[in-house]
C-alpha cells in the first residue's frame, strides 16, 4: 500500500480558511489528490437579547419590517415547553418572506396550526417552519439573519 504525500501546511491553511469563516468542512481537489479538514462544528454560543421588562416596554424592531418582534433568551426549560418550535435543521431564520416585508407572525397575535411562522435557508433552500398548534404566539427566540442549530427553540406558542 503506498502512502500519498501529506502537505502539512496546505492542511494548516484549509484549517485556518474554517476557524476564519466559521466552516465545519472543506475539500480541495488538484489531479489525483484531495485533501478534505473536517471538523466537529463548535457550539454556537446563544445571542443575548434583551428580554421585556414589561408590556409596556416597546419590543424591539423587526429588522426586515419595522414591526415589533420580541427577541428573549434561550433557556433549557423552553426546550421542554409543550409549545415550543424547533428547528428541523441547521441554517439562517428569517422572520418575513423578504426584506422589506411584513413578518409571517407577530408576537401576542393567534397563529394557526400549520401557518408559516418564518423561514430557515439551508444550502440556498429556504424552507417553512410551521406552527405546529393553534395558540398565541408568546415568544420568538431569533431575529431576522440569525444563524441556529438543529434543536433550537425558535418560538413558543403558548
Amino acid at each position: 500500500m503506498s502512502r500519498l504525500p501529506v502537505d502539512a501546511e496546505a492542511i494548516r491553511s484549509l484549517a485556518k480558511i474554517l476557524t476564519e469563516t466559521g466552516l465545519t468542512e472543506i475539500e480541495i481537489a488538484e489531479k489525483d489528490s484531495r485533501i478534505r479538514v473536517v471538523r466537529a462544528p463548535a457550539a454556537i454560543a446563544p445571542a443575548t437579547y434583551a428580554a421585556p421588562v414589561a408590556a409596556a416596554t416597546p419590543a424591539a424592531a423587526h429588522p426586515a419590517a419595522g414591526t415589533p418582534v420580541s427577541v428573549t433568551p434561550a433557556t433549557a426549560d423552553l426546550s421542554k415547553h409543550p409549545g415550543a418550535v424547533t428547528s428541523p435543521m441547521v441554517g439562517v431564520a428569517y422572520l418575513s418572506p423578504e426584506p422589506g416585508a411584513a413578518p409571517f407572525a407577530s408576537m401576542g397575535q393567534p397563529v394557526t396550526a400549520g401557518q408559516t411562522l418564518l423561514l430557515i435557508e439551508a444550502m440556498k433552500t429556504f424552507n417553512q417552519i410551521k406552527a405546529p398548534k393553534a395558540g398565541t404566539l408568546t415568544q420568538f427566540l431569533v431575529a431576522s439573519g440569525d444563524p441556529v442549530e438543529f434543536g433550537e427553540v425558535l418560538a413558543v406558542i403558548e
